[in-house]
């Protein structure tokens, strides 16, 4: 009898084990973009971005970030405040769970409003070592992935691309805190195995009670390059205008960016 109601008991820890969310990859990474992108029901920050090269120069951007949840779509405005040469620069972005954005770029210098082709999501944002896509976020449905190591504090995930031919990376991994379901670290390989970018939340803080980045650092090892950005004046659920973020914006930048 004992042995029947031991084996029983195992057999249900066995299954409870297997249904944790936790110890699944998919449902990691799921948990860790809602609380990465999706704090509130929307959000506000003011970001000063140091741009550092190889040599030790550096160079700033000040800019103004909105984010409004709409379900599982997003919409992001980003509006550039300083220096002169990038100030009144626009960024929009409708963003849908199956990668299939909607980005623009207006550039005050030219008075010219541009569409980013999906191939440019994986460029250079602004000049800096973040890319655009990592501004609003990589679609779940563009990777596959593997739980790979559990540490004392972190999920460590694998990720590799549905469609390689579409990005510069062969895989990248990525440290998941236990608590917060933070993304942590981010480790980005090329197709000869050799790790050539990162990126790493360096501080984080309660914010509205939602644990925030405050301070995080992408790194390219190839150019020696980083750029830090230092997020301030964060605010969640200030139940921002859905009109913000329309194209008619980007020319004329709205109230809660200017502030």
């Amino acid at each position: 009898m004992k042995r029947t109601i031991l084996t029983a008991l195992l057999a249900l820890a066995a299954t409870l084990r297997a249904d944790d969310p936790a110890l699944t990859a998919d449902a990691i990474m799921a948990k860790a973009n809602r609380a990465f992108y999706y704090a509130g029901e929307d959000g506000r920050a003011t970001v000063e971005m140091a741009i550092r090269d190889a040599q030790g120069g550096t160079r700033t951007r000040t800019l103004t970030l909105l984010r409004r949840n709409e379900g599982e779509n997003q919409k992001f405005y980003v509006f550039f405040r300083m220096p002169a040469d990038v100030r009144n620069m626009a960024y929009l972005v409708w963003k849908r769970p199956d990668g299939n954005d909607d980005r623009w770029l207006y550039l005050p210098a030219l008075n010219l409003e541009k569409r980013i082709a999906p191939g440019d999501k994986r460029t250079s944002f602004a000049g800096s070592d973040f890319f655009y896509e990592d501004v609003s976020g990589r679609s779940l449905a563009e990777d596959t992935r593997e739980l790979v190591e559990t540490t004392e504090t972190s999920y460590v995930v694998l990720h590799k691309p549905v469609n390689p031919r579409a990005v510069e990376f062969a895989q990248y991994k990525v440290w998941i805190d236990k608590t917060t379901f933070l993304p942590m670290r981010s480790e980005y390989t090329d197709n000869a195995g050799k790790l050539y970018r990162t990126i790493v939340a360096e501080k984080v803080e309660t914010v509205d009670g939602f644990p925030t980045v405050i301070e995080s650092v992408a790194s390219d090892l190839t150019s020696g390059s980083s750029t830090r950005n230092t997020f301030s004046q964060v605010r969640y659920n200030l139940k921002l205008n859905p009109a913000i973020f329309t194209q008619r914006f980007l020319r004329r930048p709205p109230r809660e960016a200017t502030e």
